[in-house]
């Protein structure tokens, strides 16, 4: 009597559980880049009666009676699958494929790709790019994104080398990353992720030509469920997580291209989640049932004492 009441309390809080899970999914069905998650179930604690016996020549075995206990939560897993591309113009772009974009709150130098999960990066699927006021590319939380410089001096053409926050230079030939920076007119990106602008300027040796500011960088993840969501379209990663190994590299070629004017939307799935809202529902009903025939039957047996 008492068990069944046990029972239904936890089928309770983990029915709960998924419905938070789903409607979490459903607030989120038209923000950009967001993955959803879906939520199991596992079976709680037993309570052993008889145990299991192996039979003889002279009696039977005996199979195990146990006393379940309810349910719980099993797993709330991130579907990572990419979703439909929006076209929004403008100097956005969408991964297009596997893969995140890099930011982080601050400038903090330039940073080798084998020390990406020490740097509390922040990953996302949602390209909203922009040029700030000191020269550098920001996305829409003011976040620097992070990729390749052009090698100036040796190969103009060459984006390779340590992570750094992406900004205008100084002067046309990208060599100089200083304090001050170009005034850039129809800054764009490509799919291979270059971000290129035309120079604005009264020097005339300098107005009308066209610089490279660098190139976005894309992040791979050996296992990117083992991401955690940070919020704000962000994704965060760390050494002892389970997201695994961890590669930076420009777009094209192995790695994914971008679709420059594209924003991800969200993957949620409304149909699915309406019905597992439904079904989800209905195991709360009948939770909250057996504790309304747990308490019915505790009260016969306390009016048995007249």
């Amino acid at each position: 009597m008492l068990r069944a009441m046990d029972s239904a309390v936890s089928g309770l809080r983990a029915h709960q559980n998924k419905l938070d899970v789903i409607g979490n999914n459903i607030a989120n069905v038209n923000t950009f880049g967001f993955k959803s998650q879906s939520y199991s179930f596992k079976e709680a604690m037993y309570q052993t009666s008889t145990t299991s016996t192996k039979g003889s020549e002279n009696a039977g075995g005996v199979n195990a009676a146990q006393y379940g206990y309810g349910s719980m939560m099993g797993s709330i897993s991130t579907d990572m699958s990419a979703s439909t591309p929006t076209y929004v113009g403008g100097l956005n772009a969408s991964v297009d494929g596997e893969g995140f974009f890099i930011t982080f709150p601050k400038s903090t130098g330039d940073v080798a790709v084998a020390d990406m999960k020490k740097t509390d990066f922040d990953y996302t699927r949602v390209g909203q790019f922009n040029i700030d006021g000191n020269g550098y590319l920001t996305d829409a939380n003011g976040n620097f994104v992070y990729g390749f410089r052009p090698d100036a001096v040796d190969n103009p053409t060459r984006f390779d080398g340590d992570l750094v926050a992406i900004k205008v230079p100084s002067d046309v030939t990208g060599a100089n990353f200083g304090n001050d920076s170009l005034q850039l007119t129809n800054v764009k990106i490509n799919s291979l992720g270059e971000i290129s602008g035309t120079v604005k300027s009264t020097d005339k040796a300098k107005d009308g030509k066209t610089v490279s500011i660098g190139k976005v960088a894309i992040a791979t993840f050996q296992n990117p469920e083992g991401l955690s969501k940070k919020g704000s379209f962000y994704y965060g990663a760390a050494e002892s997580d389970n997201s695994g190994s961890a590669s930076a590299t420009i777009p094209g070629g192995s790695t994914s291209s971008l679709m420059t004017g594209y924003l991800e939307a969200s993957n949620v799935d409304l149909a699915k989640e309406f019905s597992d809202m439904i079904t989800t529902q209905r195991g709360f009903q009948a939770n909250s049932k057996i504790i309304t025939v747990s308490d019915e039957i505790l009260s016969d047996l306390i009016n048995m004492k007249r």
